[in-house]
């Protein structure tokens, strides 16, 4: 080494500078980037019955889609006029392909289908969800201004950002020109809503009559009666029995909004929304910095009011300024232990040195692999701390203990000859750590997704902290130490000296009775253990604080558009009387991830003040509480948006879902309401939905099929005439300004707006005749039509719930039982998914993946030192370690999720490295004795205590998630320090004692390599 003493210099400095440029250049996201195994299927037939969509579209969809390679759940919601249907593949799958395959088995049934089907098909990835969403308001200017500005200026403006995937406007309307017809005028004139519209579209064409070559000159002969203005339209001349009219003597004509079953507020105003989505792969921070830096220089009137209503960089930026100020506050720390026991700022400077230069390599990792800066990333560089800071310490301390055995000597010992010494026991302890995460390759799901971004910075992490310690630390070491470090050290050593004669004097007293002493260590962890497993609380993902929460919510099926406007008023009073509420949007008929919505449905995004205030869960259930005390009749959902995202990008956005399938579609729908009814009763269950969604009353017209036929008319041909004179016709289209608008022809709202006006709507028959729709048919009310949903293609009812103050394990514990006890028919069969199915496949996963961590350390453990009694001595110390785990997760009140498993495995590893440790200190090649293992303790007792300690520390501020968005490492961080906490005295402790115990049956033959 000291021959490459220069090389080794040049090559640490070039990745450290390679990986402080790789920093600058990383992207920054919200989570890794996982592809979804989810395609969904948004179907629009028009306006049709929900039980004639189901059978005539959305079940031969289905049975195509059902046959595409790869598919293995199919769930789908029809509704009026409208159906959607979600695709679930195995994780894992070519999801392209699979987006290409949907296309395709689409298009084979699309002639098939009734005509005008249309579809939209598109895969599930968080881009569905805006990383940024502007409202705007205007005191002036009507919602159809404020679209056509978000649409005409501020998409394309927008649309230009770098790593914007799409700008969708919510809100306002489209600008139409309403033909309106004088109904007295029509009759006078025996013209109906058919003749009006005919006119108004024959008058616009253009067209082309051929090309004509004349004088050299090649022309085009176009008929061009193009029409631009509402002048224009008005001088249309309408043929009637008695003459020539022009439309302006029959009609009023004037600009007018297109007819919208929406509405967008923000803040209590009229707004119109711009969502803006990111690619997959965007840098969220950069791109909101754009958008602003645009919106600034967008030049938009002075009256027009931009807000922000969210911001996912917050969050990302609150996540990595936690995890930041971890990663200083955890190193501090650890230079303040490594000060306390060896009082050498030399070596404090050092550690300081290496620390930054291993993360900033380890950046150059991540760029390499295509990864980014996300919450998972930064997460493994907080919780990698500890463990890089610990390889400088115990180089370091080793290196110290040389000197100070050197001191009175006339030469000091050459670093570089310690360090070699240190080199085994050093990439054993590595080996130990990165073992642990190998497993994470073979598990999926978004367990696997975020845990193995995070394996990967970790491993990056201590692959390059055993180089840079190995070689690049001695080199510094061997210039920069001298004896005057070492009598440094002395001086610290009364302490760790007091500690040295204590763990003797406790240690001779224990190896006495050593199966005694172990076997009540081991009683004790595993009754601990147990006690706390017995009242753990298990959840799926860790909660954090985003800054903001959705409010799902739906009004009685089929209220008018207004009177659902007039409850939503009300909650917004609530919302914005909460002090800790910024700003909000509503969106009615529409969702804020797209998807199937009716008129009287739709989501809240609640912004929350950012700074000190009251935890999110508390600001949720108080408003989830008074609406449901203050606005009867409104049915709520709350979630804060990464659940709520997640949730839908894997099919299961809430906690509990039992579903419920049978072919009786009563005792369905009865079993439904009676597994809602029994679980809203369990405690901490909320927001309970029966999963029986009506879409909405009907005018139900039928046709008398005897009469019409005298009148020369269809049923199909009188529903054509019905649907131009209450939705109207799209007679025309007029180009202003490179913009097309619609010319819509229909009768006054007096006539259309009222269903007891509709009989008395004029119909022209075959033969020129006018009559009344009440003459051939009879108008009635059609109680409201329920949801139809189906899972592969079986019918089925969801029952969902969320939680509060209640954890997932114990809560599904109680709904199993009491849906259980219900006694429900023979015919209709139970299963559970939502949440907790996900929980269950996560834990399975981690569960295994914990048991392949074992082995793979046991095999590490069997290679470096050929002995079986250290092999199973680590195992149970290790496995007894998972009691301390476990009580400490009960007694901070940390769910055990997968950030808590994940710590858990962790665990395992760190163990194992400090027991590598103790172990490279014992004699080779004899048997051990009981004073062996002692001095082996004493000697690895101030680095083993130094190692945990800095772990400990280092992810103290991790631990306690004072920060925004820094909960999602919080139970990986409890779950580590609750380990060592109680593991580094085992592996002092009770290791040798199990070492003790197995010298008698497990000592190896004279000459064989131990």
């Amino acid at each position: 080494m000291e021959i490459h003493r220069r090389s080794i210099w040049l090559a640490a400095m070039l990745v450290t500078l390679a990986g402080l440029a790789a920093a600058l250049k990383l992207p920054v996201a919200l989570f890794p980037h996982i592809d979804y195994p989810r395609i969904v299927i948004s179907i629009d037939a028009g306006e049709r019955d929900a039980a004639q969509m189901a059978a005539d579209t959305t079940r031969p969809a289905e049975v195509a889609l059902r046959e595409i390679p790869g598919v293995t759940t199919l769930r789908s919601t029809t509704s009026r006029g409208g159906a959607e249907i979600a695709l679930g593949f195995g994780w894992g799958q070519d999801m392209p392909a699979a987006l290409l395959a949907t296309q395709g088995a689409l298009a084979t049934i699309q002639p098939d289908l009734p005509a005008g089907t249309r579809f939209r098909v598109r895969r599930s990835d968080p881009t569905i969800f805006p990383v940024m969403g502007l409202s705007l308001t205007s005191r002036k200017m009507d919602g159809v201004s404020l679209a056509q500005l978000a649409t005409l200026r501020l998409r394309p403006l927008l649309a230009s950002v770098p790593g914007v995937a799409g700008v969708d406007v919510l809100g306002g309307a489209a600008p139409e020109v309403e033909v309106e017809p004088d109904p007295a005028r029509l009759t006078a004139l025996g013209l109906t809503m058919s003749d009006v519209a005919s006119a108004v579209t024959a008058a616009n064409t253009v067209a082309a009559a051929g090309r004509i070559e004349d004088r050299h000159r090649l022309y085009l002969a176009l008929v061009d009666n193009k029409i631009s203005s509402e002048a224009e339209l008005a001088a249309i001349p309408v043929k009637a029995a008695s003459g020539v009219v022009t439309l302006g003597q029959i009609a009023t004509i004037r600009r007018a909004p297109a007819p919208v079953w929406t509405r967008v507020t923000a803040n209590g105003t009229q707004a119109v929304l711009v969502n803006i989505r990111q690619t997959p792969n965007a840098d969220a921070v950069k791109l909101v910095q754009q958008v602003e830096e645009r919106m600034k220089a967008a030049g938009l009137p002075a009256d027009v009011q931009v807000s922000t209503f969210y911001d996912q960089s917050e969050l990302v930026t609150g996540a990595a300024n936690a995890v930041r100020d971890a990663i200083l506050l955890g190193a501090v720390l650890a230079g303040v232990v490594l000060f306390l026991f060896l009082r050498s700022w030399r070596l404090m400077v050092m550690t300081a040195l290496l620390l930054p230069a291993v993360l900033a390599a380890s950046c150059l990792a991540l760029l390499c692999l295509g990864m980014s800066f996300n919450m998972m990333t930064l997460g493994g560089m907080a919780a990698a701390v500890g463990l890089v800071v610990d390889d400088a310490v115990v180089m370091l301390e080793h290196l110290m203990r040389r000197l100070q055995e050197a001191e009175g000597e006339a030469q000091r010992p050459s670093m570089l000859e310690a360090a070699r010494e240190m080199g085994r026991p050093l990439l054993g302890s590595t080996m130990a750590t990165v073992v642990v995460f190998l497993p994470l390759g073979f598990i999926s799901g978004v367990t696997g997704g975020f845990f193995q971004a995070l394996a990967v910075t970790m491993v990056a992490s201590l692959g390059v902290s055993l180089i840079y310690a190995r070689y690049a630390l001695p080199l510094l070491a061997d210039r920069w130490l001298t004896l005057k470090d070492a009598h440094a050290a002395d001086r610290a050593g009364r302490m760790t000296d007091a500690l040295g004669r204590g763990y003797l004097r406790l240690g001779t007293k224990a190896m006495g009775r050593p199966a005694l002493v172990a076997g009540l260590v081991a009683a004790l962890l595993v009754a601990g253990g147990a006690l706390a497993w017995a009242h753990l609380p298990s959840g799926f993902m860790p909660a954090m604080d985003e800054g903001g929460f959705i409010i799902d919510y739906k009004a009685h099926p089929g209220v008018a558009l207004s009177d659902t406007d007039h409850l939503l008023r009300e909650v917004e009073t609530i919302i914005r009387q909460t002090p800790e509420v910024a700003s909000y949007s509503r969106r009615t008929g529409a969702q804020l991830g797209g998807g199937l919505s009716e008129a009287d449905e739709g989501d809240f995004f609640v912004r929350l003040k950012s700074g000190s205030r009251r935890p999110i869960d508390e600001v949720m259930a108080e408003i989830r509480g008074k609406i449901q005390t203050q606005v009867p009749g409104l049915e709520i959902e709350t979630a804060q948006l990464m659940e709520d995202l997640i949730g839908d990008l894997t099919a299961v956005p809430q906690p509990i879902e039992v579903k419920l399938y049978g072919d009786n579609a009563e005792e369905l729908a009865g079993s439904a309401k009676q597994v809602a009814q029994a679980i809203g009763k369990i405690d901490g269950v909320v927001e309970v939905v029966d999963g029986l969604r009506v879409a909405g009353d009907a005018i139900d017209i039928r046709v008398d099929p005897g009469k019409a036929a005298m009148a020369g008319l269809t049923p199909d041909a009188v529903a054509q005439q019905l649907g131009g004179a209450v939705d109207g016709t799209i007679a025309t289209h007029l180009l202003v300004n490179e913009q097309v608008i619609d010319v819509r022809a229909r009768l006054p709202q007096d006539l259309r707006g009222r269903a007891d006006a509709l009989a008395r709507l004029s119909l022209r028959s075959a033969d020129g005749r006018v009559i009344t729709l009440g003459s051939i048919a009879q108008v009635g009310i059609l109680a409201g039509q329920r949801q139809i949903t189906r899972e592969n293609l079986a019918p089925f009812i969801a029952v969902t719930a969320r939680l509060e103050g209640k954890d997932l394990g114990s809560a599904m514990s109680e709904v199993r039982s009491t849906v259980a006890g219900l006694h429900l028919p023979a015919g209709v069969r139970v299963d559970y998914g939502g949440l907790y199915a996900q929980q269950q496949q996560s834990f399975h996963d981690l569960a295994t993946v914990f048991v392949a961590a074992l082995l793979l350390c046991a095999l590490l453990l069997t290679l470096m030192f050929e002995r079986w009694s250290y092999t199973l001595a680590v195992l149970a110390t290790v496995l007894l370690s998972t009691g301390a785990v476990f009580m400490g997760l009960w007694l901070t009140g940390t769910q055990l999720d997968i950030s808590a498993m994940m710590g858990l495995t962790m665990v395992a590893g760190m163990m194992t490295e400090l027991a590598i440790f103790l172990l490279a200190e014992l004699p080779e090649g004899r048997a051990l004795t009981k004073a062996d293992l002692l001095a082996a303790g004493q000697a690895r007792l101030r680095p083993i205590v130094m190692s945990a300690l800095i772990a400990i520390l280092t992810l103290l501020p991790l631990a306690l998630g004072l920060s925004r968005g820094a909960g999602l490492q919080a139970p990986l961080a409890t779950a580590i320090i609750a380990g060592l906490a109680i593991g580094a005295p085992l592996v002092l402790g009770l290791l040798p004692l199990l070492l003790a115990l197995g010298q008698s049956t497990n000592n190896p033959p004279s000459g064989e390599p131990s």
